[in-house]
């Protein structure tokens, strides 16, 4: 609620004036100075409704007072409708599904931990398309980008390892989202690749497909995963169950710097869950949908029912002061 002519407002401080005005008129009126007999034995007799009506010509005078003057403050109601329109982003996801990103340097797993930190990415990313693809000896796209995100949630549940055979081809990887992003019409395309290894297998060379998106004006966000050193990588001993041993970790950071660098993207490292978050967060502030808004604001006026209100209190004073009690005591 608002008001067009706050003002008016302070009329309402005679409010309590008149009151205390009517009160005094009230009182006078009973130390009268004429002197009747003792009218003691008719103190116990019931007033009629006229005794109890004299009250309601200066209360009805007063809430008219009040409506009327509400009024010509001119409430009103502000009614904000907001128009959104974005011109979203084209992301493809991919991810390394290779044996050794069961290794458990960052928790749970490699895997699991960046399919959590991608779901929480995706999940922000309201007018986006987004699709997931997967990599290991050979690629293919689990879901194409789409604004479906339920759909694009409920299929990274289900990437694991085994999917495909194992190996880590990074540039068939990026190949299949190329793919997957040449004809979309969006203003940004972009490819989130990680991986914890070195190109092993594939057709395509990763420089190779890094100058293919570079072409194509896809920029390409590399991300190796992986502690520096050795990691513990489980071992299902059928012995003595399951046991660790400490894995190599071989990041070939300078190709994925170097195919991040020639399609304008970055490259991060990420050592631990946190710099993964941390990593998906950047991403999230470099590559924002430009949101253009429109505010229509409407105002309704409010005024005519304190309006009506307040002239039928008055036509109700008047009628009760002119029919129904005819003289009364609050006249002075």
């Amino acid at each position: 609620m608002s008001w067009a002519n706050p003002e008016f407002l302070w009329f309402l401080i005679l409010l309590p004036i008149f009151v205390a005005y009517k009160i005094w008129i009230y009182f006078s009126k009973k130390n009268a100075a004429i002197t009747f007999s003792s009218a003691v034995s008719l103190s116990n007799l019931p007033g009629n409704f006229r005794a109890y009506l004299v009250w309601g010509t200066p209360l009805a005078y007063a809430a008219a007072f009040t409506l009327l003057t509400l009024a010509l403050a001119r409430p009103q109601i502000q009614n904000t409708t907001i128009e959104r329109s974005a011109e979203g982003i084209d992301i493809m996801i991919s991810i390394d599904i290779s044996s050794s990103m069961l290794a458990e340097d960052i928790q749970p797993n490699r895997l699991i931990a960046a399919k959590d930190v991608a779901s929480e990415f995706i999940a922000q990313r309201i007018t986006d398309r987004i699709g997931i693809n997967v990599f290991a000896r050979e690629s293919f796209t689990v879901v194409p980008p789409t604004l479906d995100h339920n759909l694009v949630q409920n299929m990274l549940e289900t990437v694991d390892l085994g999917m495909v055979r194992d190996g880590t081809a990074i540039g068939m990887g990026i190949a299949t989202s190329i793919n997957r992003l040449r004809d979309s019409d969006a203003e940004s395309r972009i490819i989130i690749l990680l991986t914890d290894g070195m190109n092993n297998a594939g057709e395509i060379d990763p420089i190779t497909a890094g100058e293919m998106a570079a072409t194509m004006g896809i920029r390409v966000y590399t991300l190796g995963i992986g502690t520096r050193g050795t990691a513990p990588y489980p071992v299902d001993d059928p012995i003595f169950g399951r046991r660790y041993q400490n894995v190599q970790v071989n990041i070939d950071e300078e190709m994925l710097i170097q195919i991040a660098e020639q399609t304008g993207g970055q490259y991060w490292r990420a050592t631990d869950l946190e710099e993964l978050i941390e990593i998906y967060r950047e991403i999230d502030r470099l590559e924002r949908s430009e949101i253009d808004e429109i505010i229509y604001v409407d105002f309704e006026d409010r005024y005519p029912n304190y309006l009506l209100g307040g002239l039928v209190f008055l036509l109700l004073a008047f009628l009760n002061e002119r029919f129904f009690t005819r003289s009364s005591v609050f006249h002075p």
